[in-house]
Protein backbone atom coordinates (compact mmCIF):
# COMPACT_ATOMS: atom_id res chain seq x y z
CA UNK A 1 0.00 0.00 0.00
CA UNK A 2 1.55 3.60 -0.60
CA UNK A 3 0.35 6.59 0.54
CA UNK A 4 -1.46 7.05 -3.08
CA UNK A 5 -4.48 5.00 -1.32
CA UNK A 6 -4.92 6.81 1.97
CA UNK A 7 -8.03 9.18 1.54
CA UNK A 8 -6.84 12.22 2.63
CA UNK A 9 -5.74 16.26 1.85
CA UNK A 10 -3.28 16.69 0.28
CA UNK A 11 -1.43 18.14 3.33
CA UNK A 12 -1.96 15.47 5.43
CA UNK A 13 -0.66 13.06 2.35
CA UNK A 14 2.73 15.47 2.33
CA UNK A 15 3.03 14.33 5.93
CA UNK A 16 2.49 10.53 5.50
CA UNK A 17 4.76 10.63 2.50
CA UNK A 18 7.55 10.90 5.12
CA UNK A 19 7.06 7.76 6.83
CA UNK A 20 9.33 4.91 5.40
CA UNK A 21 7.67 1.44 5.81
CA UNK A 22 11.29 0.23 5.29
CA UNK A 23 12.60 2.15 8.43
CA UNK A 24 9.77 1.31 10.50
CA UNK A 25 10.19 -2.46 9.98
CA UNK A 26 14.04 -1.83 11.22
CA UNK A 27 13.43 0.25 14.02
CA UNK A 28 10.62 -2.51 15.38
CA UNK A 29 13.51 -5.30 14.67
CA UNK A 30 15.65 -3.35 16.73
CA UNK A 31 13.06 -3.16 19.73
CA UNK A 32 12.57 -6.30 19.80
CA UNK A 33 15.73 -7.23 19.55
CA UNK A 34 16.84 -5.59 22.97
CA UNK A 35 14.30 -8.15 24.80
CA UNK A 36 13.33 -6.73 28.12
CA UNK A 37 11.27 -10.18 29.40
CA UNK A 38 9.01 -9.35 32.73
CA UNK A 39 8.96 -10.58 35.51
CA UNK A 40 12.49 -10.24 35.43
CA UNK A 41 12.99 -6.46 35.27
CA UNK A 42 15.04 -6.32 31.94
CA UNK A 43 13.54 -3.34 30.35
CA UNK A 44 16.76 -0.58 30.37
CA UNK A 45 17.96 -2.02 26.58
CA UNK A 46 14.58 -1.57 25.66
CA UNK A 47 14.76 2.45 26.67
CA UNK A 48 18.10 3.33 25.52
CA UNK A 49 17.32 2.09 21.80
CA UNK A 50 13.60 3.80 22.41
CA UNK A 51 15.61 6.72 23.74
CA UNK A 52 18.67 6.65 20.66
CA UNK A 53 15.76 6.33 18.08
CA UNK A 54 13.85 9.40 19.26
CA UNK A 55 16.90 11.30 19.56
CA UNK A 56 18.13 10.27 16.06
CA UNK A 57 15.09 11.50 14.54
CA UNK A 58 14.96 14.57 15.91
CA UNK A 59 12.71 14.21 19.08
CA UNK A 60 13.13 15.03 22.52
CA UNK A 61 13.75 12.09 25.02
CA UNK A 62 13.89 11.73 28.60
CA UNK A 63 14.11 9.45 31.06
CA UNK A 64 12.00 8.56 34.45
CA UNK A 65 13.84 6.23 36.70
CA UNK A 66 10.89 4.07 38.43
CA UNK A 67 13.51 1.54 40.48
CA UNK A 68 16.68 0.80 39.48
CA UNK A 69 17.87 -0.31 35.80
CA UNK A 70 13.63 0.23 34.77
CA UNK A 71 13.22 4.01 33.50
CA UNK A 72 9.63 5.22 31.95
CA UNK A 73 10.85 7.48 28.57
CA UNK A 74 8.70 10.16 27.25
CA UNK A 75 9.23 11.31 24.02
CA UNK A 76 8.12 14.76 22.68
CA UNK A 77 8.37 16.51 19.32
CA UNK A 78 10.20 19.44 20.01
CA UNK A 79 8.52 22.52 21.95
CA UNK A 80 10.37 25.06 19.42
CA UNK A 81 9.19 23.16 16.34
CA UNK A 82 5.30 22.77 15.16
CA UNK A 83 4.19 21.91 18.87
CA UNK A 84 1.98 25.29 20.40
CA UNK A 85 0.74 24.82 23.97
CA UNK A 86 -2.74 23.92 24.09
CA UNK A 87 -4.27 20.39 24.74
CA UNK A 88 -1.98 17.73 23.07
CA UNK A 89 -2.31 14.05 21.99
CA UNK A 90 -0.63 11.54 24.43
CA UNK A 91 0.36 7.86 23.38
CA UNK A 92 1.23 5.29 25.85
CA UNK A 93 2.97 2.04 25.41
CA UNK A 94 5.15 -0.11 27.42
CA UNK A 95 8.81 -1.35 27.26
CA UNK A 96 8.38 -4.86 28.34
CA UNK A 97 7.48 -8.16 26.82
CA UNK A 98 6.22 -11.49 28.71
CA UNK A 99 9.21 -14.23 28.45
CA UNK A 100 9.74 -15.60 25.54
CA UNK A 101 9.43 -19.22 26.74
CA UNK A 102 9.36 -22.82 24.84
CA UNK A 103 8.54 -24.10 21.92
CA UNK A 104 9.94 -21.53 19.29
CA UNK A 105 10.89 -22.01 15.79
CA UNK A 106 12.32 -18.66 15.57
CA UNK A 107 14.75 -17.09 17.65
CA UNK A 108 12.50 -15.13 19.66
CA UNK A 109 15.14 -11.74 19.72
CA UNK A 110 16.35 -11.85 16.66
CA UNK A 111 13.67 -10.66 14.61
CA UNK A 112 12.71 -11.92 10.88
CA UNK A 113 10.92 -10.65 8.44
CA UNK A 114 8.81 -12.93 6.45
CA UNK A 115 6.61 -11.78 3.75
CA UNK A 116 3.98 -9.79 5.12
CA UNK A 117 4.89 -11.04 8.67
CA UNK A 118 7.88 -9.56 11.02
CA UNK A 119 8.56 -12.57 13.40
CA UNK A 120 9.92 -11.93 17.31
CA UNK A 121 8.90 -11.25 20.99
CA UNK A 122 6.85 -8.35 21.42
CA UNK A 123 6.71 -7.72 17.92
CA UNK A 124 2.85 -7.65 18.39
CA UNK A 125 2.71 -6.52 22.42
CA UNK A 126 3.64 -4.39 21.58
CA UNK A 127 7.71 -3.29 20.47
CA UNK A 128 5.46 -2.36 16.61
CA UNK A 129 3.03 -0.08 18.36
CA UNK A 130 5.91 2.01 20.09
CA UNK A 131 7.97 1.67 16.80
CA UNK A 132 4.60 3.24 14.51
CA UNK A 133 4.42 6.08 16.98
CA UNK A 134 7.83 6.77 17.27
CA UNK A 135 8.05 7.27 12.97
CA UNK A 136 4.70 9.08 13.57
CA UNK A 137 5.79 11.66 15.54
CA UNK A 138 9.11 11.85 13.15
CA UNK A 139 6.83 12.66 10.27
CA UNK A 140 5.04 14.77 11.66
CA UNK A 141 7.97 17.25 13.55
CA UNK A 142 10.13 16.51 9.91
CA UNK A 143 6.66 18.48 8.18
CA UNK A 144 6.47 21.42 10.27
CA UNK A 145 2.58 21.15 10.63
CA UNK A 146 0.89 23.36 12.72
CA UNK A 147 -0.55 22.02 15.62
CA UNK A 148 -2.27 23.14 18.43
CA UNK A 149 -0.60 21.31 21.34
CA UNK A 150 2.01 18.63 22.21
CA UNK A 151 2.13 15.26 20.57
CA UNK A 152 3.67 12.75 23.37
CA UNK A 153 4.55 9.01 23.39
CA UNK A 154 5.13 7.46 27.22
CA UNK A 155 6.63 4.22 27.19
CA UNK A 156 6.49 2.33 30.65
CA UNK A 157 7.76 -0.36 32.71
CA UNK A 158 6.43 -3.38 34.43
CA UNK A 159 3.00 -3.41 32.52
CA UNK A 160 3.42 -7.51 31.90
CA UNK A 161 3.37 -7.64 36.07
CA UNK A 162 2.70 -5.46 38.56
CA UNK A 163 2.04 -2.10 36.50
CA UNK A 164 4.90 -0.06 38.42
CA UNK A 165 5.66 2.32 35.67
CA UNK A 166 1.82 3.41 34.89
CA UNK A 167 1.91 4.22 38.70
CA UNK A 168 4.75 6.30 38.27
CA UNK A 169 3.36 8.02 35.75
CA UNK A 170 -0.18 8.54 36.73
CA UNK A 171 0.97 9.74 40.70
CA UNK A 172 3.97 12.08 39.25
CA UNK A 173 1.35 13.60 36.67
CA UNK A 174 1.31 14.32 32.43
CA UNK A 175 3.36 17.61 33.15
CA UNK A 176 0.72 18.67 30.52
CA UNK A 177 -3.43 19.03 29.67
CA UNK A 178 -4.06 16.08 26.65
CA UNK A 179 -7.23 15.72 25.01
CA UNK A 180 -6.77 12.30 24.05
CA UNK A 181 -5.15 9.15 24.81
CA UNK A 182 -4.24 6.20 22.34
CA UNK A 183 -2.95 3.66 23.92
CA UNK A 184 -0.89 1.81 21.28
CA UNK A 185 -1.59 -2.03 22.25
CA UNK A 186 -2.60 -4.48 19.00
CA UNK A 187 -6.01 -4.33 18.88
CA UNK A 188 -5.69 -5.74 14.81
CA UNK A 189 -6.46 -1.63 14.65
CA UNK A 190 -9.85 -1.79 15.94
CA UNK A 191 -10.64 1.00 18.03
CA UNK A 192 -11.10 -0.29 21.33
CA UNK A 193 -13.47 2.61 23.63
CA UNK A 194 -13.82 0.58 26.86
CA UNK A 195 -11.59 -1.86 28.83
CA UNK A 196 -11.78 -3.83 31.41
CA UNK A 197 -10.07 -3.14 34.40
CA UNK A 198 -7.88 -6.04 37.11
CA UNK A 199 -7.27 -6.90 40.48
CA UNK A 200 -4.90 -9.82 41.65
CA UNK A 201 -6.12 -10.94 45.12
CA UNK A 202 -4.14 -13.27 47.30
CA UNK A 203 -5.49 -15.49 50.04
CA UNK A 204 -3.39 -16.88 53.10
CA UNK A 205 -5.66 -19.80 54.77
CA UNK A 206 -3.78 -20.74 58.15
CA UNK A 207 -5.32 -24.19 59.15
CA UNK A 208 -4.19 -26.89 62.38
CA UNK A 209 -1.69 -29.88 61.32
CA UNK A 210 -2.79 -33.27 62.40
CA UNK A 211 -2.07 -36.76 61.29
CA UNK A 212 -4.24 -37.79 58.52
CA UNK A 213 -5.39 -41.04 60.79
CA UNK A 214 -7.06 -38.62 62.72
CA UNK A 215 -8.13 -35.62 60.28
CA UNK A 216 -11.02 -34.29 62.86
CA UNK A 217 -7.72 -33.37 65.49
CA UNK A 218 -6.72 -31.31 62.57
CA UNK A 219 -8.33 -27.98 60.72
CA UNK A 220 -7.75 -28.38 56.99
CA UNK A 221 -6.45 -25.62 55.20
CA UNK A 222 -6.99 -26.54 51.47
CA UNK A 223 -10.68 -27.69 52.58
CA UNK A 224 -11.20 -23.91 53.36
CA UNK A 225 -9.38 -23.31 50.34
CA UNK A 226 -11.96 -25.46 48.55
CA UNK A 227 -14.92 -24.08 50.56
CA UNK A 228 -13.98 -20.35 49.37
CA UNK A 229 -13.48 -21.15 45.94
CA UNK A 230 -16.83 -22.67 46.10
CA UNK A 231 -17.87 -18.83 46.95
CA UNK A 232 -15.75 -17.39 43.96
CA UNK A 233 -17.40 -19.63 41.15
CA UNK A 234 -21.01 -18.45 42.69
CA UNK A 235 -20.42 -14.50 42.13
CA UNK A 236 -18.41 -15.34 39.10
CA UNK A 237 -21.46 -17.19 37.73
CA UNK A 238 -24.07 -14.31 39.19
CA UNK A 239 -22.26 -12.16 37.00
CA UNK A 240 -22.20 -14.26 34.10
CA UNK A 241 -26.26 -13.73 33.58
CA UNK A 242 -25.83 -9.88 33.18
CA UNK A 243 -23.77 -9.02 30.00
CA UNK A 244 -22.21 -5.69 28.85
CA UNK A 245 -22.40 -5.27 25.36
CA UNK A 246 -18.63 -4.40 24.96
CA UNK A 247 -17.25 -5.68 27.83
CA UNK A 248 -19.00 -8.89 28.81
CA UNK A 249 -18.86 -9.85 32.65
CA UNK A 250 -16.70 -9.21 35.25
CA UNK A 251 -15.17 -12.69 35.80
CA UNK A 252 -13.35 -14.58 38.57
CA UNK A 253 -10.15 -16.94 37.96
CA UNK A 254 -8.29 -19.19 39.62
CA UNK A 255 -4.97 -19.17 38.43
CA UNK A 256 -2.66 -20.42 40.83
CA UNK A 257 -3.08 -22.84 44.60
CA UNK A 258 -0.34 -24.22 46.56
CA UNK A 259 -0.54 -25.88 50.13
CA UNK A 260 -0.04 -29.03 52.43
CA UNK A 261 2.84 -30.43 53.93
CA UNK A 262 2.49 -33.95 52.81
CA UNK A 263 -0.36 -36.72 51.70
CA UNK A 264 0.12 -38.26 55.78
CA UNK A 265 -1.10 -34.93 56.87
CA UNK A 266 -4.11 -32.76 57.38
CA UNK A 267 -3.24 -29.21 55.42
CA UNK A 268 -1.68 -26.36 57.85
CA UNK A 269 -1.73 -24.07 55.30
CA UNK A 270 -2.96 -22.86 51.76
CA UNK A 271 -1.83 -20.43 49.73
CA UNK A 272 -4.59 -19.01 46.59
CA UNK A 273 -3.99 -16.27 43.82
CA UNK A 274 -7.01 -14.74 42.29
CA UNK A 275 -7.67 -12.75 39.07
CA UNK A 276 -10.61 -10.50 39.52
CA UNK A 277 -11.39 -8.82 36.06
CA UNK A 278 -13.16 -5.26 36.69
CA UNK A 279 -15.83 -3.53 35.00
CA UNK A 280 -14.91 0.40 34.30
CA UNK A 281 -16.05 1.87 38.01
CA UNK A 282 -15.38 -1.12 40.13
CA UNK A 283 -13.88 -0.50 43.74
CA UNK A 284 -11.53 -3.80 43.93
CA UNK A 285 -11.77 -2.75 47.87
CA UNK A 286 -15.45 -2.93 47.61
CA UNK A 287 -14.85 -6.25 46.36
CA UNK A 288 -12.43 -7.56 48.71
CA UNK A 289 -15.13 -6.40 51.58
CA UNK A 290 -17.83 -8.28 49.77
CA UNK A 291 -15.38 -11.39 49.60
CA UNK A 292 -14.35 -11.43 53.23
CA UNK A 293 -18.30 -10.78 54.11
CA UNK A 294 -18.98 -13.93 52.33
CA UNK A 295 -16.65 -16.12 53.97
CA UNK A 296 -17.49 -14.84 57.66
CA UNK A 297 -21.30 -15.54 56.64
CA UNK A 298 -20.19 -18.82 55.00
CA UNK A 299 -18.68 -20.04 58.62
CA UNK A 300 -15.39 -20.92 56.53
CA UNK A 301 -12.60 -19.43 59.10
CA UNK A 302 -12.83 -19.65 63.41
CA UNK A 303 -12.51 -23.22 65.23
CA UNK A 304 -8.55 -23.02 64.03
CA UNK A 305 -9.13 -21.91 59.93
CA UNK A 306 -7.93 -18.51 59.86
CA UNK A 307 -8.00 -16.49 56.54
CA UNK A 308 -6.01 -13.35 55.15
CA UNK A 309 -7.03 -11.71 52.09
CA UNK A 310 -5.39 -8.64 50.28
CA UNK A 311 -5.03 -6.81 46.90
CA UNK A 312 -1.83 -6.84 45.42
CA UNK A 313 -2.17 -5.65 42.40
CA UNK A 314 -5.02 -3.78 40.80
CA UNK A 315 -5.59 -1.21 37.69
CA UNK A 316 -8.70 0.40 36.40
CA UNK A 317 -11.05 -0.24 33.51
CA UNK A 318 -12.25 2.89 31.26
CA UNK A 319 -14.77 3.56 29.10
CA UNK A 320 -14.93 6.29 26.21
CA UNK A 321 -18.35 7.55 24.51
CA UNK A 322 -18.84 6.27 21.69
CA UNK A 323 -19.78 10.02 20.31
CA UNK A 324 -16.11 11.48 21.48
CA UNK A 325 -14.46 13.32 18.89
CA UNK A 326 -11.02 11.36 19.92
CA UNK A 327 -13.16 7.98 19.11
CA UNK A 328 -14.63 9.56 15.65
CA UNK A 329 -11.23 10.98 14.70
CA UNK A 330 -9.24 8.07 15.51
CA UNK A 331 -12.25 5.38 13.56
CA UNK A 332 -11.95 7.85 10.61
CA UNK A 333 -8.49 7.49 10.33
CA UNK A 334 -7.97 4.12 10.73
CA UNK A 335 -10.30 3.62 7.41
CA UNK A 336 -8.83 6.31 5.41
CA UNK A 337 -5.61 4.51 5.80
CA UNK A 338 -6.99 1.29 4.43
CA UNK A 339 -7.67 -0.34 7.90
CA UNK A 340 -10.31 -2.38 8.37
CA UNK A 341 -12.42 0.01 10.64
CA UNK A 342 -14.38 -1.10 13.68
CA UNK A 343 -15.35 0.24 17.34
CA UNK A 344 -15.58 -2.38 19.71
CA UNK A 345 -14.42 -3.32 23.71
CA UNK A 346 -11.63 -4.79 25.06
CA UNK A 347 -11.93 -7.90 28.00
CA UNK A 348 -8.50 -7.19 28.72
CA UNK A 349 -6.86 -4.66 30.72
CA UNK A 350 -4.42 -1.93 30.03
CA UNK A 351 -2.74 0.74 31.83
CA UNK A 352 -4.94 3.18 29.65
CA UNK A 353 -7.79 2.94 32.66
CA UNK A 354 -4.67 5.25 34.67
CA UNK A 355 -4.92 7.79 32.22
CA UNK A 356 -9.04 7.85 32.38
CA UNK A 357 -9.21 7.93 35.91
CA UNK A 358 -6.38 9.79 37.26
CA UNK A 359 -6.12 12.61 35.02
CA UNK A 360 -9.42 12.84 32.77
CA UNK A 361 -7.86 12.14 29.45
CA UNK A 362 -10.53 10.50 27.18
CA UNK A 363 -8.90 7.19 25.82
CA UNK A 364 -9.02 5.00 23.73
CA UNK A 365 -6.92 1.83 22.40
CA UNK A 366 -5.47 1.37 19.28
CA UNK A 367 -2.37 -0.43 17.37
CA UNK A 368 -1.13 -3.26 15.10
CA UNK A 369 -1.58 -6.63 15.66
CA UNK A 370 -3.58 -9.10 17.65
CA UNK A 371 -4.28 -9.64 20.96
CA UNK A 372 -6.07 -13.27 21.11
CA UNK A 373 -4.12 -14.84 17.99
CA UNK A 374 -0.47 -12.98 18.76
CA UNK A 375 0.44 -11.53 21.93
CA UNK A 376 2.13 -14.05 24.37
CA UNK A 377 2.28 -16.61 21.92
CA UNK A 378 4.97 -18.50 20.24
CA UNK A 379 6.35 -17.48 17.36
CA UNK A 380 4.39 -13.83 17.92
CA UNK A 381 4.18 -12.20 14.95
CA UNK A 382 3.01 -8.83 13.27
CA UNK A 383 1.97 -7.69 10.23
CA UNK A 384 4.23 -5.10 8.09
CA UNK A 385 0.98 -3.90 6.58
CA UNK A 386 -0.56 -3.08 9.75
CA UNK A 387 2.44 -1.54 10.95
CA UNK A 388 2.52 1.09 8.33
CA UNK A 389 -1.19 1.38 8.43
CA UNK A 390 -0.89 1.91 12.17
CA UNK A 391 2.09 4.59 11.56
CA UNK A 392 -0.10 6.33 9.18
CA UNK A 393 -3.24 6.21 10.78
CA UNK A 394 -1.65 8.05 14.17
CA UNK A 395 -0.17 10.67 12.00
CA UNK A 396 -3.63 11.01 10.83
CA UNK A 397 -5.21 10.90 13.84
CA UNK A 398 -2.48 13.81 15.53
CA UNK A 399 -2.67 16.19 12.80
CA UNK A 400 -6.79 16.07 12.62
CA UNK A 401 -7.21 16.02 16.62
CA UNK A 402 -4.20 18.66 16.62
CA UNK A 403 -5.12 21.00 13.66
CA UNK A 404 -5.03 24.38 13.97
Amino acid sequence: MTSDDVQCTPEERAVLDLIDPDELVELTCTLVNTAGENPGGTEELTAQALEHAASERGLLARRDVVTPGRPNVDVDVPVGGPVANGPGLLFLGHSDVVPAGPGWTRQPYNAEVEGDRLYGRGATDMKGGLAAVLVAMDALRRSGAELSGPVRLSSTVDEEDLGLGIRHLAARGLGHEFCGCIVAEPTDLQTVIACRGDAYLEVEITGVPAHSGRPADGRNAIDAAAALLTLVKQDHEKHARETDPLLGSPTWNVGKIEGGRATSMVAPSCHVWLDRRLMPGEDPEQILGELRKAVDEAGITGDGISMDIEITMSMPGFRTDRNHVLVSTVHTAVADVGGTASIGGWTAACDGGFIARDHGVPTVVLGPGGLNDQAHQVDESVSVRELTQAARAYTLAALRLLSR
